[in-house]
């Protein structure tokens, strides 16, 4: 039996790569009639929208999308400035993917202010790759809340992971996480969500890297280690990966494309909650984040990427 995601109004907290990503498939894909873009930075909030349009351009000049669902996507999206205004004259927010900075502490004052602000039928999600969800979603409280209440266990109940993939309009995949605390319901309304975008669903439980970065991450690091021991030169690690098992890049190119520090961050997060010293990050590649070398993103990684 398929169930009704009953999303009408989406709120996206970040308008980063993924933020701004979530959003355009929201928008273009599932036709969410309203979608709400909010970001701390008024400066990144102008670039994410000014992104957003040129997404559409792309799509159109290419035959992706007509030039009318273009300009219906774009009248979907409206900017907010604060979380408070997800509940605000612009409508309430049916659900909110909070896709901000992967740090613990930022993600549970988003979604203590999220809990304070709307109403409990709001599904809360957040598109960590490696945080505890249930974690997160136990900051999911409003604030004066009594503990034992029943609001204090209903409002983590809404919460879970919906880990979409970067870049967003490519990558078909989603990996759903549900916390230990959240509904079937919840989950069940996510998945159709995600479905509605376009994206195919997988769901993991809520264990450190999930399923996707527990695998991905050791690997890359795995390469990193490679390259610092003098096993092999970049490129002939990558090259390796590429002909010989037909992946569409190597793993450090493609620790270049996800961000050097996030990286970093998925693999501190794996070592810390497990204390398995198979997870323990590279040298190298802490080294590399000390330098401000993120790869991709800052121009300079385990390859070079020349301003254009």
């Amino acid at each position: 039996m398929s169930v009704a995601h009953g999303v009408k109004t989406l709120g996206v907290v970040g308008a980063g790569q993924m933020g701004l990503g979530i959003a355009y498939v929201a928008a273009l894909k599932a036709q969410i009639p309203s979608v709400m873009l909010c970001d701390a930075s008024a400066g990144q909030l102008s670039k994410g929208v000014a992104f957003f349009e040129t997404l559409l351009k792309k799509d159109v000049a290419k035959g992706k999308v007509s030039q009318s669902d273009a300009d219906a996507a774009r009248a979907r999206l409206v900017t907010v400035e604060k979380l408070e205004d997800f509940a605000g004259s612009k409508g309430i927010a049916d659900m909110v993917i909070e896709a901000a900075t992967e740090n613990l502490a930022v993600k549970q004052k988003i979604f203590g202010t999220l809990a304070s602000t709307l109403p409990l039928e709001t599904i809360l999600a957040t598109n960590t790759s490696s945080i505890s969800v249930s974690k997160i979603a136990a900051s999911a409280v409003g604030a004066g809340v009594k503990p034992g209440s029943e609001e204090a266990w209903k409002s983590p109940a809404r919460a879970l992971g919906i880990h979409f993939f970067n870049p967003v309009p490519v990558m078909p995949l989603v990996e759903l996480i549900p916390a230990i605390q959240t509904a079937p319901e919840v989950v069940d309304r996510s998945r159709a969500f995600a479905q509605a975008c376009g994206k195919e669903v997988t769901t993991s439980k809520d264990v450190p890297g999930f399923v996707s970065n527990r695998l991905l991450m050791p690997f890359i690091n795995e390469a990193v280690m490679a390259l610092e021991k003098g096993i092999a030169s970049r490129d002939d690690i990558d090259k390796t990966l590429r002909l010989g098992m037909n992946h569409p890049m190597g793993p450090l190119t493609l620790a270049d494309f996800i961000g050097l520090d996030t990286c970093l961050s998925i693999m501190e997060t794996l070592y810390r909650e497990t204390a398995d010293s198979k997870y323990r990050p590279a040298v190298l590649l802490g080294r590399m984040v000390d330098a401000g070398w993120f790869g991709k993103k800052s121009g300079k990684g385990f390859y070079d990427y020349p301003a254009k």
